[in-house]
């Protein structure tokens, strides 16, 4: 059973987090829907309080999208969740789509952040793109557990380039990267474990690279809102174009000018807002 918190009551809500990131990337938004909601925020497989030292021996596609989406099914049905508004972004948007995709009757709704879709996926091998996501490539080397697994220095200087890059809104590059973020990612084997999604091929390049040359999945038919961070360096606003084709009952796409990539710390207000529209 993989860790998570569980604070108020109501229509359930599971928020799923993202890489290089825990369940801590929802602390802003947790006290804003916790009088509304049952809030249930998980460290997903392999991350934070969910890893265990054991993981380090185990496949890549033990924390690759399916089965992060059986372990967010399992959590469910442990806190009898017929359903549940799922909110993601990044490994979480993924691992969300995924769910409402293969198993429709288990979401209420989506409410995403830069949300992955075909078209995106696509956009992301544009030459003029393609070294934006530079870090799904280095992440297949033996190299980058040798030079970040398990040292603290490193493990926050590695996760500050992301928050700093990615993040528009001060609070991203200011307090993305706590103390307890580090410990968790810098504990022997971790660092390594959190890049098994990567490896497992649930990642943007190897999502478009096995999309090429066939039709794309099925579309999502669940209601879903998605808050695109216009100010995300990985998925610039015109990676949105064809949400509609990949999401056939959207509610809305909001642009935020000055938010980046971390949606729910950067932008918890109007994620808040979304999820209340699906209570």
């Amino acid at each position: 059973m993989i860790s998570y918190a569980h604070e108020g009551n109501g229509v359930p809500v599971v928020c799923l987090h993202g890489w290089p990131g825990a369940a801590s990337d929802y602390r802003a938004l947790l006290p804003l829907l916790e009088r509304d909601a049952q809030v249930v925020v998980p460290d997903l497989l392999g991350f934070g309080a969910s890893f265990r030292p054991g993981d380090v021996d185990r496949p890549a596609t033990d924390f690759g999208r399916d089965a992060q989406g059986a372990a967010v099914l399992e959590l469910m049905d442990h806190l009898g969740f017929d359903d549940a508004v799922l909110v993601g972004y990044d490994v979480g948007s993924t691992t969300a789509t995924h769910l409402a995709r293969t198993a429709p009757e288990r979401v209420r709704a989506l409410v995403l952040g830069n949300a992955i879709h075909p078209g995106a996926a696509a956009a992301s091998l544009d030459d003029d793109h393609r070294a934006e996501f530079w870090y799904q490539d280095f992440h297949q080397l033996e190299l980058v557990e040798n030079l970040v697994d398990g040292s603290a220095a490193n493990v926050r200087a590695y996760l500050e380039h992301f928050w700093s890059h990615w993040g528009a809104r001060g609070i991203a590059a200011r307090e993305g990267v706590t103390d307890e973020l580090v410990e968790a990612y810098a504990r022997p084997g971790a660092f390594t474990v959190s890049v098994n999604w990567y490896r497992a091929g649930s990642a943007t390049l190897r999502t478009a690279l096995a999309l090429r040359g066939k039709d794309p999945p099925a579309p999502v038919t669940v209601p879903t809102t998605v808050l695109w961070g216009d100010r995300d360096p990985l998925f610039p606003p015109r990676l949105a174009e064809g949400l509609d084709r990949a999401y056939t009952d959207l509610r809305g796409v909001h642009h935020l000018e000055d938010v980046g990539h971390f949606v729910p710390l950067e932008a918890a207000n109007e994620v808040a807002a979304a999820v209340r529209a699906f209570l």
